[in-house]
């Protein structure tokens, strides 16, 4: 028997998935692998591979949609949209770094599945908000289809939405329609330089209350890099414009007047600005190694409070104005769980990357309430009821 089934399409699917349950074997779902090690440290029978089922199967740029395979590498469908002037405009981070692999080898259907939003969720959403239709095959082995082309088609359940973030544990998605958007003409940073991260969390937020329309607010403490020379200065904050040129330029003079009060005050011109925001879309500052690390959602204005409460040997930046927290810490004991479990008090908090141990001693994901977890059964066995796909990945049981 092999370890790996691989599908070359749709039917393919259904048939693996048919074959599955008649044997009683569960399912690790998987593209190009490049989001494997995140999830409870869980065994499954067999992996299903759908990275063959790969292609852009519509794109009408007039239109702004984009369907493709589930298969289909993100960077394949970012080129083409770049062609074309269009790009994602959740900004999808490239997780497969974390665990030593390659950029670029993450799929859109992995994307999808893990509702992967980078810098300029704070401004166009998150995934979810842009996926608009899906073909997928549930635990039942049967093909059902959701949503369609546009916004406003969904009727009864808007089931991509709920695959959002479930982490293929409820379908395997085959075809996945999404929005995109027209690519800014161009974008700016102004920096501000040397704030604590208390000022960084105000400084942000003045900006984001402003009607500069920023698309990306970031701040890094002294000693965490993204590659810049005014590092040399301390904690650098970075807010981000985009936008046609004569915009842009209004609304950087206008913000740097804004911030003038916190700091002294730089900017990164076009092609430094996207430069620096791959780096931070991809979390650079912690890729490889081996510290736990951790993706922590909180409000912004208790973002300085969070990072102080994590404890001694954590390094960390922020993200959305201070509402997201990456958080590297040494790889001993709980990995930090404790400590920022405790701190949140609303929020939530997931272990992206550590030893296996670890994982399988702490919750990787943020721990539900009685009646969440209770919803969250009853819609696994709506999808899932044998529970074949990916059992125990996000919660013992589940």
């Amino acid at each position: 028997m092999t370890d790996t089934l691989k599908p070359r399409d749709g039917k393919d699917v259904e048939a693996a998935v048919q074959w599955a349950l008649a044997e009683g074997k569960t399912l690790e779902i998987i593209g190009q692998g490049s989001k494997r090690g995140i999830g409870r440290a869980a065994q499954w029978d067999l992996s299903l591979d759908v990275s063959d089922l790969s292609g852009v199967t519509l794109y009408e740029p007039e239109e702004l949609i984009l369907s493709a395979k589930a298969g289909t590498p993100i960077s394949e469908i970012e080129t083409l949209l770049g062609a074309n002037n269009q790009e994602l405009a959740f900004e999808p981070a490239d997780y497969g770094p974390f665990f030593g692999g390659a950029l670029g080898r993450g799929t859109i259907g992995g994307t999808l599945a893990a509702n992967l939003s980078g810098p300029r969720r704070i401004k166009a959403g998150a995934a979810r908000d842009h996926f608009l239709g899906v073909t997928a095959v549930s635990g039942r082995g049967e093909t059902f289809k959701s949503g369609g082309r546009v916004v406003k088609n969904v009727t009864g359940y808007d089931l991509c939405k709920v695959l959002a973030g479930s982490w293929g544990t409820l379908a395997v998605m085959t075809n996945v329609t999404v929005k995109v958007l027209p690519r800014a003409e161009t974008e700016q940073t102004v920096l501000v330089l040397g704030l604590d991260d208390a000022a960084a969390i105000r400084a942000m937020s003045a900006a984001m209350n402003s009607p500069n329309d920023v698309s990306g607010a970031a701040h890094c403490p002294a000693g965490v890099s993204v590659s810049l020379q005014a590092e040399a200065a301390g904690g650098l904050t970075l807010l981000r414009l985009e936008g046609v040129a004569p915009s842009v330029a209004h609304r950087r003079r206008a913000l740097e007047n804004l911030l003038k009060p916190f700091g002294e005050i730089a900017v990164l011109e076009e092609a430094a600005s996207r430069d620096v925001w791959r780096v931070i879309r991809n979390v650079m500052p912690f890729t490889g190694g081996a510290r736990a690390l951790w993706r922590i959602s909180i409000a912004p204005s208790r973002g300085a409070e969070i990072a102080a409460a994590i404890g001694k040997g954590a390094e960390y930046f922020f993200d959305w104005a201070g509402g997201l927290i990456w958080a590297a810490l040494p790889p001993t004991g709980d990995g930090g769980a404790a400590s920022i479990r405790a701190a949140l008090h609303g929020g939530h908090a997931t272990l992206i990357r550590a030893p296996a141990a670890i994982r399988a001693a702490v919750p990787v994901f943020e721990p539900q309430e009685p009646g969440l977890a209770a919803l969250t059964r009853r819609v696994k066995e709506s999808f899932d009821p044998k529970g074949l796909f990916g059992p125990g990945r996000m919660y013992a049981g589940v």
